[in-house]
């Protein structure tokens, strides 16, 4: 019998320790996850490794507290939610170890599907479960639903390629499936279940019926229920329950580390895009299609390409479409080499010459048309989920059918959505294994849409088990299919699932009321409502992909809990509970706005483009504090002062003793506050020098030397970004001009990233009308030689208006104008045998990256970026304000660096140059000090 939250409360307060949360913001914070379902947790526990794992669980089990396990976020159908104990098994299970050269590799749950990926490739391998969500879901989110996606089908599904695991059972005990006596210990440590798993193997395969049942609904995709094709797969209790666990959604333990068997990564790949007059044509040439090889086989039904075509990169064809029943089919051809591709192509090309086609189709390898042809199909999402009405919610749903049932299946959905009146529900999918996602708007806190849901759901759920299909295909049970394991099973095979659980779970305290649930209603209960709160992030669906890219994520929030928690205290307001939106707003104000690094990120992986920051800038602009706005716009008119006398003040420190100026900045921090006194560190170097006015013949651009190199020097032994980029192109016969009034002018991130906006509209108009003049009205382009000023620079003409302002004003980054313009006239003279490299949030968002690399490579023979990059938060001076979030952002990668030494050390940005040397203990200098040291003549 399930323990209900309200009566395990109390016990809940007894399980208390330093790992255990009850902080109203920790709670609601990871309430939220990319289900439409919302559930309170009572508590949050973050373990630090398996043991603590496995006493949480002993001691939950002697109080009778009910446990989720909660990753990612990732899940779509409600499996990561708790109104009792939540356990966070993401945080510090991130551990990566690559076997065998690659072809097998050992994983703990934390880690994202895309940094194992990133740590195979130069093995030339990869995960065989390819989900789409590959950037956010984790290995524990991957085995718990048996992961599958859009190339590996069932062949090399979770369930087929983990060779072992160590897991956590519900009363503690921890197995190493791997181990040589793995068996002995089951036997040993829990017999009745030894036994137990025996006793229901028999029970299925004495059954006709059961094993006839198994067997054709595990020859599609399906995450339906247990994996009850681990009875007949294997004998070994050890690895029935290994692969029980696959696809268990946390109900029956915990899985602290799993090893695969990987794959190849094919990396020679074609790709094209066919339409058909109908969605049955598609359908029709399916079989054939998939006879030729192909990996993928996308689908896209008529509304969809409807959607599509309002994609500005949407491919010519598609835009003169005029789209009535058509279809379309995303195909690609993978290989491991260009002949391997090539003589795929060619026998696949009878086949496609022979296709009645609504338009033109050729296959290409070319990136960017491979990738907007990809984003046709991701888009669906982006731009569906996007634009839907405020305070409703998308859900993305999937089901698999026999393939020749696909056509009749999408017919008949399409036809429910009609009747049911949704509007722009999609449809698309993974064609070839006769599974298709369908997305609904729904807004549950109008009974009417509710009773509709309801309705649609009876009428999906007859439809799709008539076709002799699965409710799920790739996105697990959950809370919203739970209710219908029985009808797609059976009594019998049910009964089994009810056994299973039983058996290893006796106290249903795992995950209750996930994957196996009698209550026919129970997918209706607990549904989100998604109130409108703020523009910027009203369109959030939740779904975690920003989380990875946070340097906060491990300190305080990332940008989903900065939203969700937004949308929590508008809720509370609503309800008339001042007390908890206080308590909330009080909590925010350092874990939601003053640790945000506002680096943007987050928009770089958010499939709706949100870019958390924004609000975060509101946040502080509403709150900043009105003489320390005027004393900032005082500055924007003399910022030329300001900058040399904060470098000489610089300048100073470093040179009486460390404890002076530490002790001084302590005071002043105690006195005025931690998020307006910034921290002195020795890291710190000494005060560049000013900016001044430069002219050579012919320039055929304009430098923007950007106001940090004033305000903190060069590391030692270095002449500054500003310099080398002078002296490189000079060195190359390349002219440029520097401004008059330099030294006054600023990108105006500092005043933007703190929320004083007279500041920066004064800063911006003074800039803008500079370099208009400069340009010539916009005929030069502007060259800037800090990543995060370049893009402040781009901010700031976005936000003027370009179009009618400054019509033609172009920004460039010094690393891109040097590795286009620059570097192909130099001559390198002596190469670094091995550099690391620090990328900046600013240079991937920018673009400039690619450059950034072959300039990199230019200068060393290795290049090394740590395979847990990403923002060091230092942010202008975020990491002088608060150290401890670069200090958290930088940890990992830190410990990738530090264990080996590199002759070099570069970065793109002076400030977080400086965060990376105090991360490591190394200097960090810009890349241009390095390019420059590399082509002068010996």
């Amino acid at each position: 019998m399930s323990v209900t939250a309200e009566s395990s409360a109390p016990a809940i307060s007894a399980l208390r320790s330093s790992g255990i949360s009850t902080r109203e913001i920790d709670r609601r914070k990871m309430a939220h996850d990319a289900s439409h379902y919302l559930l309170l947790p009572q508590a949050v526990a973050t373990p630090a490794n398996t043991a603590e794992v496995a006493d949480l669980l002993r001691r939950s089990r002697e109080l009778g507290i009910p446990a989720t396990f909660r990753s990612g976020g990732t899940s779509l159908s409600g499996q990561a939610l708790s109104d009792s104990l939540l356990i966070d098994t993401r945080h510090h299970f991130r551990d990566i170890e690559v076997l065998d050269g690659g072809a097998r590799v050992r994983v703990a749950p934390g880690a994202t599907v895309r940094s194992v990926n990133s740590r195979l490739a130069a093995f030339g391998r990869k995960l065989g479960p390819d989900p789409a969500s590959e950037i956010a879901c984790t290995i524990g989110g991957v085995v718990a639903n048996n992961s599958s996606g859009m190339a590996c089908g069932t062949e090399f599904n979770t369930y087929r390629t983990l060779e072992s695991m160590v897991l956590v059972l519900a009363g503690g005990t921890v197995l190493d499936t791997a181990a040589p006596d793995a068996e002995q210990q089951l036997r040993t440590l829990e017999p009745e279940l030894f036994e137990g798993l025996l006793r229901l193997r028999g029970r299925i395969v004495a059954n006709p019926h059961s094993v006839a049942t198994i067997t054709r609904l595990f020859s599609m995709k399906n995450t339906m229920g247990y994996g009850l094709n681990s009875f007949l797969d294997f004998e070994s209790p050890v690895d029935i329950l290994a692969h029980l666990m696959i696809g268990s959604e946390g109900t029956l333990g915990f899985v602290a580390e799993a090893t695969f068997r990987t794959i190849p990564a094919l990396p020679k790949v074609a790709t094209g895009l066919m339409f058909f007059d109908t969605l049955d044509a598609a359908a029709t040439a399916l079989p054939e299609l998939t006879a030729t090889g192909l990996a993928t086989i996308e689908l896209m039904d008529a509304t969809s390409l409807r959607v599509a075509q309002l994609a500005a990169d949407a491919p010519l064809e598609l835009r003169n479409l005029d789209v009535q029943a058509h279809a379309a089919l995303l195909v690609e051809h993978q290989a491991a080499t260009a002949e391997e591709l090539t003589a795929k192509r060619e026998e696949s090309r009878p086949l496609f010459d022979s296709l009645q086609l609504a338009a033109p189709f050729a296959m290409t390898s070319k990136s960017a048309d491979r990738a907007a042809m990809w984003h046709l199909r991701k888009g669906l999402y982006t731009t569906v989920a996007g634009a839907r009405p405020s305070g409703t919610n998308a859900l993305l749903e999937d089901i698999v059918v026999p393939v020749p049932s696909l056509a009749r299946t999408c017919g008949e959905l399409a036809k429910l959505f009609t009747q049911h009146h949704y509007r722009d529900s999609v449809i698309f999918g993974h064609a070839k294994d006769g599974n298709v996602h369908f997305m609904l708007n729904e807004n549950f806190s109008d009974p009417a849409e509710l009773a509709r849901y309801e309705a649609f759901t009876e009428e999906m759920v007859d439809l799709v088990l008539a076709e002799g299909g699965s409710l799920k295909a790739e996105h697990g049970t959950g809370r919203i299919m739970a209710p219908y394991v029985r009808r797609q099973y059976g009594d019998e095979l049910y009964a089994v699932m009810c056994e299973v659980k039983a058996l290893i779970d006796p106290q249903n305290l795992l995950n209750p009321g996930v994957l196996i649930n009698d209550d026919p209603r129970s997918y209706i209960e607990n549904l989100k409502v998604a109130p409108t709160v703020e523009e910027e992030v009203d369109r959030c669906v939740e779904c975690g992909y920003c989380e990875p890219v946070c340097p906060s994520k491990d300190l305080t929030t990332t940008p989903r809990q900065r939203i969700v928690l937004r949308r929590e205290i508008a809720d509370a307001e609503a309800r008339g509970d001042t007390a908890l939106a206080a308590e909330l707003r009080k909590d925010y104000d350092y874990d939601g706005v003053q640790t945000c690094a506002a680096d943007g990120m987050c928009v770089t992986a958010c499939p709706v483009l949100i870019n958390t920051g924004d609000l975060v800038r509101r946040l502080r602009a509403e709150n900043a504090n009105p003489v320390a706005g005027t004393g900032w716009k005082t500055a924007a008119g003399h910022w030329g002062t300001v900058t040399t006398l904060g470098g000489k003040a610089l300048s100073v420190a470093k040179a009486v003793p460390a404890p002076l100026p530490k002790l001084a900045t302590a005071v002043g921090r105690a006195v005025l506050g931690a998020d307006n006194v910034q921290s002195y560190d020795t890291v710190l170097p000494a005060g560049g020098t000013r900016r001044t006015p430069h002219e050579d013949a012919d320039p055929v651009a304009v430098f923007f030397p950007a106001c940090i190199g004033t305000m903190f020097g060069p590391a030692e032994g270095g002449e500054g970004a500003s310099a080398a980029f002078l002296e490189l192109c000079g060195r190359a016969g390349v002219g440029v001009r520097v401004p008059s009034g330099i030294g006054d002018l600023c990108c105006g991130t500092p005043w933007k990233s703190k929320g004083f906006t007279s500041g920066y509209q004064a800063m911006s108009e003074k800039v803008l009308a500079n370099l208009w003049a400069a340009t010539n009205g916009g005929e030069l382009p502007v060259v800037c030689d800090a990543a995060s000023c370049t893009e402040g620079l781009e901010t700031m003409k976005r936000l003027a208006g370009e179009s009618t302002v400054y019509p033609g004003l172009r920004f460039v980054d010094s690393v891109d104008f040097v590795s286009e313009t620059v570097l192909p006239r130099l001559e390198i003279t002596a190469q670094l045998g091995s550099l690391a490299l620090h990328p900046t949030c600013s240079s991937t968002q920018l673009g400039a990256n690619d450059a950034l690399h072959r300039i990199a490579a230019a200068v060393s023979t290795e290049v090394f970026v740590p395979p847990s990059w990403g923002c060091c938060a230092f942010a202008g001076d975020r990491g002088l304000l608060h150290p401890e979030l670069t200090a958290s952002a930088t940890d990992r990668q830190a410990a990738e660096i530090n264990a080996r030494s590199f002759d070099g050390y570069a970065s793109v940005n002076r400030t977080c140059e400086i965060g990376m040397s105090k991360a490591t203990g190394q200097s960090y200098r810009h890349i241009l000090e390095y390019l420059a040291e590399a082509t002068r003549q010996p």
